[in-house]
């Protein structure tokens, strides 16, 4: 069976696919991932062939130098304008760009079935415009943030263009099998999963984290952030704990801008998350939903700093199970940080809560369990 993947955005939402795929090319199936010009390099490094949606945008320098620290202060998080780039960007422009990719691609390889993030709206009207089955991997954790009264205007308008029949309920986004990466605890209950959904464990089994006499904390604000006013706050007040600390700030800012660090801080571009998280006690991150699910599968509490899309709905559910603190990133002081990560490490009902996710996840089925799913749409 020929099976094409596809995502739109970035790396965010094409790391929750990447099990799947594996799992459908260990059990002989040809594969192929689709994704914007910029991620090629990166579909390829994973082991996937690349199909390429859009042109790459050209590469910027460093955002930040040792003169530009205080120059990028964190913006105010705006729900309304999160939700009309949902709207506009991903459902009216980026479906419109990727369903005339997808439809291109598709034609040439001839996949039979397509699996696609679950933003990926127009891979979803390629598909039933080729009249192919498609699947769709969840990406948005706690959920809340897409709804289908948001997108609903664009994505009828795109069907009515490649004319396809009115579909009132947006039935197209969840028709097929939904793969779901992740605890079903963690769903808030507010915006549940189509009954069909599948949830399983993407990765292996994680042990419990022993407790260790000098807490590690990770901190990150994901692969794209470049807010060094806020990066500098949050530093501060790390680098008051009896804790040895790891952040990473992204590839485009450079660690140097932060000067020299205590001994028991290190700054770093990129630590991939597998090899720091076994080795930590408490992650302070954005709430992102692939660095807050990893945080989770091992078992670690959070502090939480909602920048925008997602997040602050992932933070919420988080609030709710017990499992994090948030912190306003606009306003939250060094002293703020200090005090809720050291209030956060010294409570152990918030590493219980998080162990009790953990528990959930490491029960789910493997990646390899959904691989019959995909073979039953053909």
């Amino acid at each position: 069976m020929r099976i094409l993947f596809t995502f739109i955005g970035g790396s965010g939402h094409f790391r929750p696919l990447i099990p799947v795929a594996r799992a459908a090319q260990a059990a002989g199936h040809t594969v192929a991932v689709a994704g914007s010009g910029g991620r090629t390099a990166e579909i390829t490094a994973a082991g996937f062939t690349a199909f390429a949606t859009s042109e790459p945008r050209a590469r910027t320098a460093d955002t930040a130098s040792s003169a530009g620290v205080a120059a990028t202060p964190v913006d105010v998080p705006d729900p309304a304008a999160d939700l009309r780039e949902l709207a506009e960007g991903f459902a009216r422009r980026g479906g419109r760009r990727q369903a005339a990719a997808v439809l291109d691609i598709a034609r040439d390889w001839k996949p039979d079935v397509l699996v696609r993030d679950e933003v990926d709206f127009g891979s979803a009207i390629a598909a039933e415009v080729l009249g192919i089955p498609c699947a769709t991997v969840i990406v948005l954790a706690a959920g809340g943030f897409l709804r289908k009264e948001v997108i609903a205007e664009p994505l009828h308008e795109l069907r009515s263009e490649y004319g396809l029949p009115a579909d009132p309920g947006l039935a197209m986004l969840d028709r097929d099998v939904v793969l779901s990466p992740s605890p079903p605890a963690f769903r808030d209950p507010r915006f549940p999963l189509p009954a069909h959904t599948f949830a399983f464990r993407p990765g292996p089994a994680v042990p419990a984290a022993p407790e260790r006499e000098t807490p590690t904390v990770y901190f990150t604000l994901g692969t794209v952030y470049t807010s060094t006013e806020l990066f500098t706050r949050v530093l501060a007040g790390l680098q008051g704990l009896t804790a040895n600390v790891v952040a990473t700030v992204g590839s485009q800012v450079d660690p140097a801008v932060f000067g020299p660090m205590p001994p028991n801080v290190r700054v770093e571009r990129f630590v991939p998350q597998d090899q720091l998280l076994p080795r930590c006690s408490l992650v302070v991150s954005h709430g992102g939903s692939g660095s807050l699910l990893g945080t989770l599968a091992h078992g670690l509490p959070s502090v939480l700093l909602p920048l925008g899309a997602d997040q602050p709905y992932n933070a919420r559910r988080c609030v709710e199970l017990g499992a994090a603190r948030v912190l306003d990133p606009v306003t939250v002081t060094p002293d703020e940080v200090r005090a809720t990560v050291s209030a956060v490490l010294a409570d152990e009902g918030y590493r219980h809560a998080a162990e009790r996710l953990q528990r959930e996840t490491n029960a789910l089925p493997g990646p390899e369990r959904t691989v019959p799913l995909l073979e039953a749409l053909r």
